[in-house]
């Protein structure tokens, strides 16, 4: 007799993040789950005693994911660019996890004022600092402008309102960049 598959938290946090990417994040409960899986709800409900927890579990894989996503940049791509482009280019390849990330409410900070303090950021900032050479404060103010600019485009497009133009895209969050930079170099108002 094979041995039963067992289903680890690990399973079912990929079952639960191919249901969100088919389906959205709403969709993400134990049937759906279990259903990917080709189970029982009952492993599903011993890992996650409820839906909102297992929600928090696929939502910090997601936010996981979409950080290591934002930072595979091509070598011959200017990083900060990249960066930018790549935190839209996730909206494209991934619209249903994108609006999990940014407009479920699951987020631990409440604003991009207070993501920018955020763990997670730090390599992105640190990324952006070498690039200009500025003090962490003047790159959070670059950051701020940039990151704005580039989550509008994203969740337009993350909500079919607009079609994704890579060159487009490009020119104008270099010009977001590139204001942002000029504006921080020569003591632009604060955010």
């Amino acid at each position: 007799m094979p041995p039963k598959t067992r289903i680890t938290k690990d399973r079912i946090i990929q079952a639960a993040i191919e249901v969100a990417k088919q389906s959205g994040y709403e969709s993400i409960n134990a049937r759906t789950v279990s259903a990917q899986l080709h189970c029982s709800t009952q492993p599903v409900m011993y890992h996650f005693s409820t839906i909102d927890a297992m929600k928090r579990a696929v939502y910090a894989k997601v936010d996981q994911l979409h950080s290591a996503y934002m930072m595979t940049i091509p070598p011959e791509q200017d990083p900060i660019l990249g960066i930018g482009l790549n935190y839209i280019r996730f909206a494209v390849a991934e619209p249903q996890l994108f609006r999990f990330l940014f407009q479920s409410g699951y987020a631990e900070e409440n604003s991009l004022l207070e993501m920018v303090d955020s763990e997670e950021l730090i390599p992105v900032l640190a990324a952006m600092q070498e690039g200009t050479g500025l003090s962490m404060e003047k790159t959070k103010e670059i950051f701020l402008t940039v990151a704005m600019f580039a989550h509008g485009y994203a969740s337009i497009i993350a909500n079919n309102g607009l079609e994704y133009n890579e060159k487009t895209v490009a020119k104008h969050l270099e010009r977001a960049w590139n204001g942002a930079v000029l504006a921080a170099t020569q003591g632009g108002e604060q955010a």
